[in-house]
């Protein structure tokens, strides 16, 4: 009896040959005279970046380009749309008190300073405009009606608009902005949660460039009595900060080059497969018939797939592939992509061909790569399913089969119930 082990995606030469060393050493164990080998194939068939990454933004950026500035812009809108109100928070908590302005000047402090008598603070005042815009702008003959059904925010706009101007963060602010240069600041500020809210509401049915929702600001923030061209200085330099600090936007466009290229073995190669994998599957079979059988086939991942496939196209033709007594599949996506109709050999609805062999599909339900085969070919006694629990998290728990001394004793029954000898 031969076993043969086909490794899955993203695996290279190096971690095959520890993964395989684990493989053969639990197998061996079990059955002594068995003859273990491998099926190693990505460095022949998997997938490179054959034009050096070119095709990926940022892997070699652009001369004089300035990433940082986009980043920080993109990182602090990320932050907006999940707290429309975190910028106005901050006015509200930290007021303009230490903000480089002149505490002594009226109006030119804080919540603290002078203000005269039955003068209301300039920022009441512009919460008071706020509290005036008509919460559903016409579609048409208002720039601010138009742009916002452009953009698919016109729906989610007037819960936003109410969600700012009725927050405890509004008032406070509004309180503490008792000169014009906090109350312009002030404006852009709520021009901005409105915005995000809105955005956020719209969620991905939102059709909003940066540009326009840069105009939405500045046409909201005008309306309040602001000045959207002065970036407001207080909460946008503490929230600047915050935003490269706690979101990954920056860091995701600072390193897209490098994390692209680091995955591409694992992507890559499903991608690819699904292009070209008539060759591996070529190799495969050429590997299986080599020897003589009974073979036991042991697919990991996309190695399950590829096994699949080959045997049931090979089944379909009527040449069953020399040798090959059972399947086991690990973790593999293969029934998912007979769901989907992207399983090469085998339409959705279609049976298993006459020929295929005993199937036993193994998985973990944390495993967010491994399915199901037995539900998906319904009283097909040859297929079965077998649950792992490693009690990892995703992805450790996609390679930490191979530990289990349970998927061994599966194999080892699946082995005696097939009577492969």
């Amino acid at each position: 009896m031969r076993f043969l082990f086909v490794h899955g995606t993203g695996v290279r030469r190096e971690r095959h040959d520890r993964l395989f060393a684990l493989v053969r050493e639990r197998l061996t164990a079990r059955f002594p005279e068995a003859f273990v080998d491998s099926c190693y194939w990505g460095d022949r068939f998997g997938a490179t970046l054959g034009a050096g990454g070119r095709s990926v933004p940022g892997l070699r950026p652009a001369a004089g380009a300035a990433p940082d500035a986009v980043d920080a812009e993109t990182a602090e809108w990320a932050l907006l749309l999940a707290d429309p109100l975190c910028e106005l928070r901050v006015l509200a908590e930290a007021g303009w008190a230490d903000a480089g302005q002149d505490t002594n000047a009226p109006g030119g402090g804080d919540d603290d300073a002078f203000a005269m008598p039955g003068v209301q603070p300039a920022g009441v005042r512009v919460l008071a405009l706020l509290d005036g815009l008509p919460p559903a702008p016409p579609r048409s003959g208002d720039e601010l009606g138009a742009l916002l059904h452009g953009t698919g925010l016109a729906a989610g706009f007037p819960a936003a608009l109410t969600a700012a101007a009725d927050s405890a963060e509004a008032a406070r602010a509004a309180d503490r902005a008792t000169g014009e240069p906090q109350a312009r600041e002030l404006a852009t500020t709520l021009a901005r949660a409105v915005t995000a809210g809105a955005l956020a509401a719209a969620g991905a049915d939102a059709d909003c460039t940066g540009a326009e929702r840069d105009r939405l600001v500045e046409l909201l923030t005008t309306r309040l009595g602001g000045d959207a061209r002065v970036p407001g200085a207080r909460a946008a330099a503490v929230l600047g900060r915050l935003a490269m600090r706690v979101t990954t936007q920056p860091l995701l466009n600072a390193w897209r080059g490098s994390l692209t290229a680091g995955a591409t073995p694992a992507l890559g190669d499903i991608l690819r497969y699904q292009a070209r994998g008539h060759d591996l599957r070529e190799f495969l079979h050429a590997r299986i018939a080599a020897a003589p059988g009974p073979t036991v086939l042991i697919g990991h991942s996309l190695g399950g797939i590829a096994l699949v496939d080959l045997l049931a196209l090979a089944a379909a033709r009527g040449e069953a592939v020399p040798g090959t007594e059972l399947l086991v599949t690990v973790g593999s996506q293969a029934p998912f992509l007979y769901e989907l109709g992207a399983l090469t050999a085998l339409e959705p609805g279609a049976k298993l061909p006459y020929g295929f062999p005993r199937w036993l599909n193994v998985y973990d339900r944390q495993d967010v790569l491994s399915y199901l085969a037995g539900p998906v070919f319904p009283g097909d006694p040859r297929v079965t399913d077998h649950e792992i629990g490693s009690r990892q998290p995703f992805p450790a728990c996609h390679s930490a089969y191979w530990k289990q001394d349970s998927l061994y004793e599966r194999i080892e029954q699946a082995v005696a119930e097939a009577e492969i000898g």
